[in-house]
């Protein structure tokens, strides 16, 4: 493993064409994995929609550049190539078509960023103690990334257990694979180990809710307070009616814990049942009347 990680981050000959070849296939991997439904709500859908991976490859390139300026121009022109091309594949598949390109404007500010943090960057090859205060924000930026997908991985396990492992993987190593002094390693680890257990103890504490409203009041229904919601599960969340004020009606509200299937039943006063089979993800739910 440490030979592998020594090739990675320093053995690589990194020629343009190489780089050139790199970026397309990232581009299109990233594209791949935002246009196919079955990766959606998985580790694999990790890469189109934040930066841990990313800063994975920028790193890489860094540590295979011959100069602070190679070493700016081969991460601007990486990004440069595969962002774009990441929304360019999609286009034909998404509803949005050339709208996607909206969401290029967040990915380009990273692109011309990476002018002189690949700059800055190449100073880490110096092997100085400094050196891990520059790696250092990309430590906090995939602990950022970790926290959010431990959250995911709590609510929908075992789903984004790979990335949640990349993640810690990432934070500890990277000194571990850039550095030659054992004290840097050393510490650098330990800093790792501990931005990942802290994050860890905060999201047990926090566990995942998805708070939203499921059904309102003439929604092929009709109910009102009087009326009994409840999940055939209560391992998935809590449901109950509620009257909202800013519709002035009532809706289904629920605090999901857990994705999954199961069924709502909701229940008149005098006990006639309806049941709807329910859906449960991160961020979306669906109800079908059975």
């Amino acid at each position: 493993m440490a030979k592998a990680l020594k090739k990675l981050f320093g053995g690589i000959d990194l020629t343009w064409p190489r780089l050139i070849a790199a970026a397309v296939i990232a581009g299109a991997f990233t594209a791949a994995m935002a246009i196919i439904p079955a990766v959606h709500y998985t580790s694999f859908h990790a890469i189109t929609v934040t930066m841990e991976v990313w800063i994975l490859f920028g790193i890489v390139i860094i540590m295979n550049s011959r100069s602070n300026m190679d070493a700016a121009l081969k991460s601007f022109v990486f990004f440069l190539i595969s962002q774009p091309l990441v929304y360019l594949i999609q286009v034909p598949f998404s509803r949005l078509g050339w709208g996607l390109f909206g969401y290029y404007r967040y990915w380009f500010v990273w692109t011309v960023l990476c002018l002189p943090m690949g700059f800055v960057g190449y100073y880490m090859k110096k092997g100085k103690w400094w050196g891990y205060l520059i790696l250092l924000p990309m430590i906090l930026l995939t602990g950022y990334s970790y926290s959010g997908y431990f959250s995911d991985f709590l609510f929908s396990s075992p789903r984004y257990l790979l990335i949640c492992l990349f993640c810690v993987a990432a934070m500890i190593l990277y000194p571990v694979a850039i550095f030659e002094d054992r004290r840097i390693k050393t510490a650098g680890a330990a800093v790792g180990c501990a931005v990942a257990a802290v994050l860890t103890v905060l999201c047990l504490l926090r566990p995942p809710v998805y708070s939203t409203e499921i059904m309102g009041n003439g929604d092929e229904y009709t109910f009102d307070d009087s009326y009994s919601a409840y999940l055939a599960d209560s391992r998935y969340g809590d449901v109950d009616i509620r009257y909202l004020d800013s519709i002035q009606d009532y809706m289904v509200h629920a605090d999901f814990r857990r994705s999954g299937e199961t069924v709502l039943t909701l229940e008149s006063p005098d006990g006639e049942k309806t049941e709807y089979a329910l859906t449960i993800e991160r961020d979306r739910y669906t109800v079908t009347k059975r």
